[in-house]
């Protein structure tokens, strides 16, 4: 009896082992938040994603062609999904690259992007994040966006 009870609880300690979410995971699971608050317009769950400091950046084209860089708040991104109608926001990211170092953490993100359904443009997001007490937070997003050469 002692040795069937020892087995199963030695099969529990593995199962659970195998279940344990790797800060990969864990980080995955911060970006794929990200996006289901920006598709259901949950803007609790949206700054929930965010670190206290965050900055949010888009590269973009100037008038002559000339790569250049929007900077946007939280805030002002947080108000602009609270106001879209739910669903009719829709990034669909790809995880190409995830690094981890302590509470450091990178994720390289291909993306199409789709409003109320209909495709508007590709890009890639850069993320950088931090793991706090509160677990891991977005710190930094730059951005990519095109019309042409998407997938």
């Amino acid at each position: 009896m002692a040795k069937k009870l020892f087995i199963m609880l030695f099969a529990m300690m593995i199962g659970q082992k195998n279940h344990a979410q790797t800060a990969t995971d864990s980080i995955q699971a911060t970006i794929n938040h990200l996006f289901l608050a920006m598709k259901t317009g949950d803007t609790a769950l949206l700054r929930s994603c965010f670190a206290d400091s965050a900055i949010l950046q888009t590269i973009a084209e100037s008038k002559t062609g000339e790569p250049m860089v929007r900077n946007e708040t939280v805030e002002a991104f947080i108000h602009a999904i609270g106001i879209a109608a739910p669903g009719s926001l829709d990034e669909q990211v790809k995880f190409d690259v995830v690094k981890v170092d302590g509470p450091l953490g990178i994720a390289w993100t291909p993306y199409q992007f789709y409003f109320k359904g209909i495709f508007s443009h590709c890009g890639v997001n850069s993320f950088q994040l931090i793991r706090n007490s509160a677990g891991w937070k977005i710190q930094y997003i730059i951005d990519t966006r095109r019309k042409k050469g998407c997938k």
